[in-house]
């Protein structure tokens, strides 16, 4: 019995120090590599992190920078939601040591926030928000809760980040948590589970030596003394080249387990020596009262009664060790026996005294818990009587119920028979009427379209017919008229050569130029008629050269084409031309403007145009209720095109015309 309690005492802080700082056994590297990532002008994700991970560090060596590191951190994470979750995780990292409840409650916030993230880095991190709020409540809820955190949220959120080597660290934790339970045969399962996994990696020392120790534990408590022996010689082994590592404490303490199972006590004794002086220098007060309590084994065994009891006062006036009332009734036992041993019985009555009550208070608990159950069950029963007594009176009342509920059956379904009879004819009734309606509405669309493709093929005939008589004057004018005219001024000009003196002939040469001008103009209004560029080159070098054509001094016409393609259909370019060539003509006869901007653009089926001049403007509602056909030339292409047309004017402010064509509308 004295085995086993002093077994759970000691597990208790080592289970505490295994499953917290693990500090990399490289120290110096990594706390370079950390300040390093802060002096650089890296991303604030990067910089809030290392603030973070110093907060790890120092958190027992010294509170004030762990501190500092925190506020820093918190402050960079404020731009960072995922930042913003792992800082709470920090905070419990800095509580950690001596507030468990605020630890508590900063660990299980932070797992809450990290549960919306999905992230590799998130499943590490929610993993150990989970397992160091189970440590934080411990002694509230005991092993079992610890268990169940492990097994359903730690290790299931650590196989997530899909990292081996995190998995294998909490199955270290699992084995010390199954050997605080006595259960060594598991606990050396998943301990060597841990081992194979972090051996393979080989790039995490760290979690390798701290499997290395806990195996050691493991091994020692089951007495197996040679293979705790072969893990220590490894666990030394990583930490030989890094003779300032924290994590030497930690060492030391499993050296004492092992010559305490050899019971080379001389040798436990310096181990004890060597790791209390680290134990101070590290701030790691609970590994040193560890280290004292393995001190009064030794003594103990080695019937140094009075130095034992000295080691055990010494640790219940510290106070760490007998913050558990459990622990604290083990140790005030172990007292009272060792003052027995001393033949101090007057002590050991003394202590047995507070033993005792100590125990009774845990009793009292547990006796607390026990009527509480067995309350429960009491009114359980009860329940189970009285809801017995209720059914047999309610039964009485469904028989009661059932033959009026028979009746009123019949009648209902007498009652819903006939509504449903009217509502069926109410209902067919109302389904003629709609179909008669929808009928009504079809014809209507159906002669509404008719109507529309009847105005449809009227508009293309008349612009067709528009086309073919313009084709015909211009072709009249260039082969009739334009002809005769370049007739007469090759005749001029061959009775001008047989007429010595002519040539200085003032009228003559006026009549000459009066008929070049003519033969000018008639070319201009022929090419106005049927645009041959557009026939020769397509659409937008023919209103490119619209453009040009219609330039002056006095006048700037630019041209912009977006995206234009060349396989529009022939008449339907020469209707966009038509469109450009009369909104142009209009701009220039009336607008009196010096700068027009046509722009023209095509996306897919839908064909852009936009004209804007700087004239004098005009009130579009008046003149398109006026007898003029400029616009209303334009208005019926525009409506052939199935398109809308856009004025933009008043008078003295310029002109903006948009129009919108479906240059699919035709087909």
């Amino acid at each position: 019995m004295k085995k086993l309690s002093l077994f759970i005492l000691c597990l208790l802080s080592v289970h505490y120090v295994f499953c917290q700082q693990q500090i990399p056994i490289n120290e110096k590297h990594y706390l370079d590599s950390l300040q390093n990532i802060l002096k650089t002008s890296g991303a604030d994700s990067s910089k809030a992190n290392a603030n973070f991970l110093l907060v790890d560090y120092w958190k027992f060596k010294d509170t004030l920078k762990s501190k500092a590191y925190l506020l820093a951190g918190k402050k960079i994470a404020k731009k960072d939601p995922y930042s913003i979750a792992v800082s709470s995780f920090y905070e419990g990292e800095y509580y950690f040591n001596w507030n468990k409840a605020r630890a508590s409650v900063a660990f299980r916030k932070a797992a809450d926030a990290l549960s919306y993230f999905t992230t590799k880095k998130a499943y590490v991190m929610r993993a150990a928000a989970w397992y160091n709020y189970a440590i934080m409540n411990i002694e509230k809820e005991g092993y079992s809760f610890i268990t169940k955190i492990t097994l359903e949220k730690a290790i299931p959120d650590a196989e997530k980040s899909g990292d081996s080597t995190l998995v294998a660290q909490y199955y270290t934790r699992l084995s010390t948590i199954l050997m605080n339970n006595s259960q060594f045969a598991k606990a050396t399962f998943y301990n060597q589970k841990a081992i194979s996994l972090l051996e393979s990696a080989k790039h995490d020392k760290t979690s390798l030596l701290f499997a290395y120790l806990s195996g050691v534990s493991i091994y020692c408590y089951e007495n197996h003394a040679e293979k705790a022996k072969t893990l220590l010689n490894k666990a030394n082994a990583l930490l030989k080249p890094f003779p300032e590592s924290v994590n030497y404490t930690l060492y030391f303490y499993n050296e004492v387990l092992y010559f305490s199972t050899i019971q080379a006590f001389d040798r436990a004794l310096s181990s004890i020596n060597k790791g209390i002086v680290l134990a101070k220098k590290y701030h790691q007060n609970q590994l040193y009262q560890q280290f004292l309590f393995r001190q009064y084994n030794i003594f103990g065994q080695q019937k140094e009664y009075r130095k034992a009891r000295q080691i055990l006062l010494d640790i219940i006036k510290e106070g760490t060790l007998t913050a558990s009332m459990i622990d604290k009734a083990t140790i005030y036992g172990e007292v009272a026996k060792t003052s027995a041993k001393l033949n101090d019985y007057k002590e050991a009555y003394k202590w047995l005294s507070k033993y005792r009550s100590v125990s009774d208070s845990i009793n009292n608990d547990q006796i607390k818990v026990k009527v509480n159950e067995l309350e429960t069950k009491y009114r359980s029963v009860q329940n189970q009587h009285k809801i017995a007594s209720l059914e047999v009176q309610n039964k009485q009342a469904l028989l009661n119920a059932r033959n009026n509920r028979l009746y009123n059956l019949v009648l209902g379904l007498g009652c819903l028979f006939l509504l449903a009879s009217l509502v069926f004819v109410a209902v067919i009734a109302r389904n003629k009427s709609k179909l008669a309606e929808q009928k009504e509405i079809n014809y209507r669309q159906q002669l509404s379209e008719m109507e529309q493709k009847q105005q449809l093929k009227v508009t293309k005939a008349m612009l067709d017919g528009e086309e073919h008589e313009r084709e015909r004057v211009a072709r009249d004018l260039h082969d009739g008229l334009g002809g005769m005219l370049a007739g007469v001024k090759i005749g001029l000009s061959g009775w001008t050569d047989t007429r010595p003196g002519a040539s200085q002939d003032k009228d003559l040469h006026r009549i000459i130029g009066q008929l070049d001008t003519s033969v000018s103009e008639l070319r201009r209004i022929a090419r106005n008629m049927v645009p041959e560029t557009l026939l020769d080159f397509g659409l937008e070098v023919a209103l490119k050269d619209l453009c040009e054509f219609h330039m002056r001094d006095n006048l700037q016409i630019a041209f912009e084409a977006f995206n234009i393609l060349t396989n529009i259909p022939i008449a339907i370019q020469l209707h966009i031309y038509r469109i450009a060539q009369e909104l142009l003509s209009n701009a220039i006869k009336h607008a009196q403007a010096s700068s027009i901007i046509l722009q023209c653009t095509q996306d897919a089926k839908v064909f852009l145009i936009t004209l804007e001049d700087n004239g004098i403007g005009f009130d579009h509602l008046r003149e398109e209720k006026s007898k003029g056909m400029g616009l209303k030339s334009i208005r019926n292409r525009v409506d052939f095109f199935n398109g809308q047309m856009e004025i933009l004017s008043a008078e003295g402010e310029g002109t903006t015309i948009n129009i919108e064509l479906n240059i699919d509308a035709t087909k």
